[in-house]
């Protein structure tokens, strides 16, 4: 049995859910989102708007390890929708900066050349001081993904720490040369 499939999503008052076909439509004030089920695998009831549960018709393996995930994801799609993910990345090292110009994230590396990144569309980013870059959106997936290419940019180095790192990520430190 899957223990985070058995539990039930419940909808904040600002968000709506729709099942359409195999088509989950969840609808909220930062965006939507659109959700496929296998509707042959898995039951999914919406009580009265404030309550969505899944559960598979019949439980075998297949059905077991898709439970849950199936219910994490929309679970994410609903969070996502009332409240939004967010995700804060520092830049360590002397001189790298970040600046936004018109839809581009602008990032100073210590390389010899600035980088231009292309801010996708549903995705918000936030330059709060020259070091510390905000990025959120209503997609669990997309905000990842961002912030995982921003990230390859500049990986984080482990004698000094220098490169781009999520707020509170722990960098393996090595001890340098000795004498």
């Amino acid at each position: 049995m899957s223990k985070i499939g058995k539990i039930s999503i419940s909808i904040p008052e600002k968000v709506k859910a729709v099942l359409s076909g195999n088509v989950l439509n969840i609808e909220g004030p930062l965006g939507k989102k659109s959700l496929n089920v296998d509707l042959d695998m898995f039951n999914v009831d919406i009580a009265e708007g404030k309550e969505i549960s899944i559960k598979p018709k019949k439980l075998d393996q297949n059905s077991k390890r898709l439970w849950g995930m199936n219910r994490s994801l929309i679970n994410n799609a609903v969070i996502g929708s009332s409240k939004g993910y967010e995700k804060t990345l520092e830049l360590v090292g002397v001189g790298y900066r970040a600046a936004l110009k018109d839809k581009q994230l602008n990032l100073q590396l210590g390389y010899s050349h600035d980088i231009n990144f292309d801010i996708p569309e549903g995705i918000k980013i936030a330059v709060e001081k020259q070091t510390i870059v905000k990025v959120s959106g209503s997609d669990k997936q997309q905000v990842g993904m961002v912030v995982s290419k921003i990230k390859s940019f500049r990986k984080p180095e482990p004698y000094k720490g220098k490169g781009i790192r999520e707020k509170g990520q722990y960098i393996l430190r090595k001890e340098g040369k000795k004498k």
